[in-house]
């Protein structure tokens, strides 16, 4: 069996309010809990949150359940793992079901596909890692053009490559991760509640897929790109 959770602070310090602001007519947490639904892929699908509106709204989107955060999970400071852990642990202690794996969507970036979070699964549950996480190709490769400063003031690139890297192509592969989808098998998530693990993957997407709103730009540049892709049907 399948859950996902869509983990939904009520607090913001980039974009005050943002999980509650509109997109295409319905607060932004909302599209992420439509997709998981829409995917038919889940027993549970659940939303966790510090915010009474954010779980009074949930199961208007199809949510199947709503957990309350604890205020330790909810702080500035909080890691948002093991928000999850627990956000997965209630479900199972509500239902009396226990998970095999583990997907987390990111609420505050409604931009991916369907296809997207299918495709992620199935790699996943093809494979034998333990998580899996989302990104886009690195707009700078940390061995040819991303810079780090030293102690001295001076700078140098990020990783030394074991060989002469002239052209950016010649470097190895790097990714942003987006925060989009993560997947995990359970045990690995409520044991050790990390995100990397020695067998880790990562599923690709491309850029206009994976932004993640974290200031008003990326508000806006979200809600138009929603906006675009509205008239071209279902994703």
């Amino acid at each position: 069996m399948r859950i996902c959770s869509i983990n939904v602070r009520a607090g913001s310090k980039g974009v005050p309010g943002k999980n509650l602001r509109p997109v295409l007519g319905i607060p932004l947490f909302g599209h992420s809990v439509r997709q998981a639904v829409a995917t038919g892929l889940f027993e549970e699908v659940v939303v966790s949150s510090d915010s009474e509106e954010i779980l009074r709204l949930a199961p208007e989107f199809g949510a199947t359940g709503v957990v309350v955060r604890p205020p330790e999970l909810a702080t500035d400071t909080a890691g948002k793992v093991p928000a999850i852990a627990h956000s997965v642990l209630e479900t199972e202690r509500r239902t009396g079901k226990q998970f095999a794996v583990c997907v987390d969507l990111d609420a505050t970036s409604p931009l991916r596909f369907l296809s997207d979070i299918h495709e992620a699964v199935r790699m996943f549950e093809s494979s034998d890692a333990e998580s899996l996480i989302t990104g886009s190709e690195a707009r700078r490769n940390p061995y040819f053009n991303l810079v780090e400063e030293q102690p001295d003031g001076t700078v140098a690139v990020s990783k030394k490559p074991a060989f002469d890297v002239l052209r950016r192509q010649d470097a190895p592969r790097s990714f942003d991760m987006n925060g989009s989808i993560y997947v995990w098998r359970r045990e690995s998530l409520v044991e050790q509640q990390v995100v990397f693990f020695p067998s880790t993957i990562l599923y690709e997407m491309p850029a206009e897929r994976s932004i993640d709103v974290d200031s008003e730009l990326d508000f806006r540049m979200v809600t138009w790109l929603m906006e675009e892709r509205e008239g071209s049907g279902p994703h």
